[in-house]
């Protein structure tokens, strides 16, 4: 347990290689994986590469702010949701800060619009750096 970063159910990350700054993400130790909401997601190939642009909405209160994104492909998965079915996705890999801390994570591509956050934070973007306390919420804001 020595040198963890504790977290609530409920933070705010960084995705500075997408450009992406206080995005509000829900933390889910059952979700193996860590997924974002996009829009417009499409692939290309740049210097003979797989790579995806897709369009996010940082603010949930203000849909007209879009922030278009690239990156490239890392690969694509059949990732099980939690109502039960099964789509193929888009997997990049991209640095993720929180708090002082940042790491690379793997995240997958999907359309969230039905979800409350734009992002899934998972199990596997937490390795062995994250413990979290579900009782609360937004434990790094008083740190930072």
């Amino acid at each position: 347990m020595k040198n963890k970063i504790i977290i609530g159910n409920i933070e705010n990350c960084d995705l500075p290689d997408l450009g992406i700054y206080n995005l509000q993400i829900r933390v889910d130790t059952g979700a193996k994986t860590s997924s974002l909401h996009v829009d417009n997601l499409s692939r290309y190939k740049k210097a003979g590469k797989p790579w995806v642009t897709f369009d996010l909405h940082p603010n949930i209160h203000n849909v007209d702010e879009v922030i278009e994104c690239t990156s490239q492909l890392e690969d694509v998965r059949r990732i099980k949701s939690s109502n039960g079915g099964s789509e193929e996705r888009y997997v990049i890999k991209t640095t993720f800060r929180l708090g002082a801390e940042s790491w690379s994570i793997e995240i997958t591509l999907t359309d969230r619009s039905d979800m409350s956050y734009l992002m899934l934070f998972g199990r596997e973007g937490m390795g062995e750096k994250i413990l979290v306390d579900p009782s609360k919420t937004f434990m790094l804001a008083d740190i930072e």
